[in-house]
This record gives C-alpha cells, structure tokens and sequence, in this order.
C-alpha cells in the first residue's frame, strides 16, 4: 500500500469514527437545597439511520429529547429522569425515537 492509499484509509476511518460520536446526556446530582421542582416533563426526538450507516440527527437525539423536556416547564434540569426507546424500520432507513421524562428543577441562586 503506498503513502497515499495509506492517507485515504485513515482519513476515511477518521470521518467514519466522527460521525458515529454523539452528545453525552448531562445530569447531575443535586441536594434538595438547590432547587423547587417546576413538575414532572417529557419529550422525545427521532434520529434516522439511512442505508444502515448514514446517521440523520441519530447521535443528538438524547440531548435534543432532555432539552426539550427541560424547556417544556421553564426549568433549568432534569432530575429522577428516565429514558426509553423505541425503533422502527422501512426499506431504506431505520429511526430510533429516544423519549425522556423526568422532573423539571428550578436551580436556586447557591453561594
């Protein structure tokens, strides 16, 4: 294999590794005395796999569910959360929807 087949492959396995990374999901621990519970929220997002390997808002799609949740009630996180998932599939492509749910925190001012 010469210098610029080598190149190609590894330029190539750096694009396929890139794009199968995603946004981790933030939560965090909080003691009672940081925050008011605003109520209990949920939201879903959809992400698509095309041809099984061409990923359409597929990595964001647990980031994208908890912020809408969050927003839903005006509050600033998410505590008690649960996450589940479904999937469905057509000829070309597979979709995987992530629904978040939990209760929505109002943080306190803490110093």
């Amino acid at each position: 294999m010469n210098y610029l087949s080598k190149v190609v492959a590894v330029s190539l396995f750096g694009l396929v590794l890139a794009g199968c990374t995603g946004a981790p999901m933030k939560t965090q621990q909080y003691d009672a005395s940081q925050y008011t519970v605003v109520g209990h929220s949920e939201a879903s997002a959809t992400g698509l796999l095309l041809f099984g390997v061409i990923p359409i808002r597929q990595n964001s799609r647990f980031v994208r569910a908890q912020d809408a949740a969050i927003k839903a009630k005006g509050g600033d996180a998410l505590i008690n959360t649960q996450v589940q998932e479904n999937w469905f599939w057509a000829w070309v492509l597979t979709g995987y929807t992530t629904k978040v749910s939990g209760d929505v925190v109002k943080l306190k001012n803490v110093q």
